[in-house]
């Protein structure tokens, strides 16, 4: 029998009282089936994914040193029923990452040492035992760097292209676009020769969006952001929006310039707005307050939320396949990631690190690296 190893692996909990508690427990990792391979964990991308299961809605105002290393914070009681189904219970952390395989089931032994990015939840861990099929060995001189974040991000992005071939629309709108997604998103469009309006929030924003070659680039903290907006949809004909903000009233900007777009064309007026369906779909939560809507753009419109797992769910295996492919052949190009700085896993515990990552900055990644 393969010799089961021990390590440390970051642990996120909430009490029936309402205390977020964080922590490093020590965990033994079951000898690897004969599907499955054992991974020591090298890299792992903080996502805003990921910050939800880590912190959930905890008051960060309220973060205290409990352990060594360990953190609690409190969570406001109207926040509690929505969390009811992990009340008390341990949970590890992690969506994704990569690492070396140093334990392999005997049907796949041929992944024995190599390097691979891999999927599945717990990866902020020292080792992670994980189904083969999970797992894509990185290419030719990939990095487990580069390999941490090819699943998140980059099919994330990729899905956006594919539900508008799927549903029919010819550009698309996206916000917080100077994101490390954003980024893939505008390499995938360029490539795919995709129009893409991109909202950023800062001239610094736009810069980094210049230097990679995007046309479309609209500054949502400029006076003339409506009309400059609507100049760019109507040129490009975008009638598909992804938002990763949520709150506030950009959906409904967005919204509101697609309207106008649709109506510079118009012959003749309708008082139930333009006939060109407009759809926005929200995939995250920058901001969490409310989604604020006047729908004063007709009645052809949508707006609804977005996650990636229902969507490949939906795509089959074959297409998600084929996105994994395009993933592992442009890993280091179309998909590469850049980081803000690499931790440990016990620093992603220091107070002061935790508030930096978690302000989920545009332009701002944290990686940690278990073997730190």
């Amino acid at each position: 029998m393969t010799e089961q190893l021990t390590g440390l692996e970051l642990r996120s909990k909430v009490s029936s009282d309402g205390t977020l508690t964080l922590g490093l427990e020590t965990v033994t990792v079951p000898s690897p089936g004969p599907d499955e391979v054992v991974v020591r964990v090298e890299a792992a991308p903080i996502n805003p994914s990921d910050l939800g299961l880590l912190l959930g809605p905890a008051d960060l105002s309220t973060l205290k040193v409990s352990g060594t290393p360990g953190l609690t914070a409190e969570i406001p009681q109207a926040r509690l029923a929505g969390l009811k189904a992990r009340l008390d219970q341990s949970m590890p952390v992690g969506n994704e990452g990569a690492g070396t395989v140093v334990q392999a089931g005997e049907h796949v032994t041929a992944l024995l040492g190599k390097k691979v990015g891999m999927i599945g939840g717990a990866m902020y861990a020292q080792y992670r035992k994980i189904a083969a099929r999970d797992c894509i060995p990185l290419p030719e001189g990939a990095t487990v760097a580069d390999g941490a974040s090819m699943f998140v991000n980059p099919l994330t992005a990729l899905a956006f292209v594919e539900t508008l071939r799927g549903e029919g629309h010819k550009a698309l709108v996206h916000t917080a676009a100077a994101s490390n997604l954003g980024q893939m998103l505008n390499r995938i469009c360029i490539a795919d020769g995709v129009p893409l309006v991109n909202i950023v929030r800062s001239e610094a924003q736009a810069a980094i969006l210049r230097e990679i070659g995007a046309k479309y680039i609209v500054d949502s903290s400029a006076a003339d952001f409506r009309e400059k907006l609507t100049d760019a949809i109507a040129e490009t004909g975008a009638t598909l929006a992804f938002d990763a903000i949520g709150g506030g009233r950009l959906v409904n900007a967005i919204l509101h310039a697609m309207e106008a777009a649709a109506n510079r064309n118009a012959t003749e007026y309708s008082r139930y707005g333009s006939s060109t369906f407009k759809q926005v779909y929200i995939y995250g939560a920058l901001d969490t307050g409310p989604t604020e809507l006047d729908r004063g753009y007709g009645f052809a419109w949508g707006v609804s939320g977005f996650l990636l797992t229902p969507f490949l769910m939906k795509l089959g295996m074959e297409g998600v396949q084929r996105l994994r492919a395009r993933v592992a052949a442009e890993l280091t190009t179309t998909f590469a990631s850049n980081y803000t700085a690499t931790i440990s896993l016990a620093e992603a515990l220091d107070p002061q690190i935790l508030t930096a990552y978690a302000k989920k900055a545009t332009g701002e990644k944290y990686l940690i690296d278990p073997t730190r």
